[in-house]
């Protein structure tokens, strides 16, 4: 082989070795671009929107997702659980959610569903109980049952000290827990995806 060939075969080789070298560090650089749209989990707990597809959310079925450090459950109700609410107007304690626990319910949402009106069916709602922070349970089924009333329309009730709230998250009367579950700001991005913590207002 003569000392040209050698020559070429040799700076191919180094640029080979310097485009695989480019293009890992192009590859790394972009990776490193994506990730910065995506929150950070310090931004989530910090209170980042949330964004949650729903597109498999089944009527009578709740989904959960993680807002500020705290559950959000996104439930879609039947229109037999949205008929119910109507029976438990004159059983809650605060039935137009005129008393806030730590957010005022959103101007957009309805009173009696406490849900945006263009997607009344969505229940959009911090599941953590106002008296004492516990998380309740989800007891959809209606029916006499152990620890509910024998009229209960379906809801939740919290472990804790037994306070039970209705399908929009109003506190039936008498409870321990003083007020209803917060509803946070919210947004539907289409009918399949909602962002949490975010409105047409901007983030909360």
């Amino acid at each position: 082989m003569s000392i040209e060939k050698q020559v070429d075969s040799g700076r191919r080789g180094l640029l080979v070795a310097t485009c695989a070298a480019g293009g890992a560090a192009g590859l790394a650089t972009a990776g490193a671009l994506v990730s910065t749209f995506q929150p950070s989990e310090r931004a989530k707990a910090a209170g980042a929107p949330v964004e949650v597809d729903i597109s498999t959310l089944q009527p009578g079925t709740m989904t959960t997702a993680e807002w500020r450090g705290k559950p959000v459950w996104i439930l879609k109700r039947t229109p037999e659980m949205m008929a119910s609410l109507k029976k438990t107007e004159a059983k809650v304690a605060d039935p137009k959610s005129e008393k806030p626990y730590t957010m005022a319910m959103p101007e957009y949402c309805d009173k009696q569903t406490r849900s945006r009106k263009e997607h009344s069916d969505i229940l959009v709602t911090v599941g953590i109980c106002s008296h004492l922070g516990c998380s309740p349970s989800s007891k959809f089924t209606p029916g006499a049952q152990a620890s509910l009333p024998d009229d209960w329309e379906g809801g939740f009730i919290c472990p804790c000290h037994g306070s039970t709230f209705d399908l929009a998250g109003r506190v039936y009367k008498n409870k321990p827990a003083p007020q209803n579950l917060d509803v946070p700001p919210h947004m539907f991005l289409s009918d399949t995806k909602i962002i949490i913590g975010k409105d047409e207002k901007g983030e909360a």
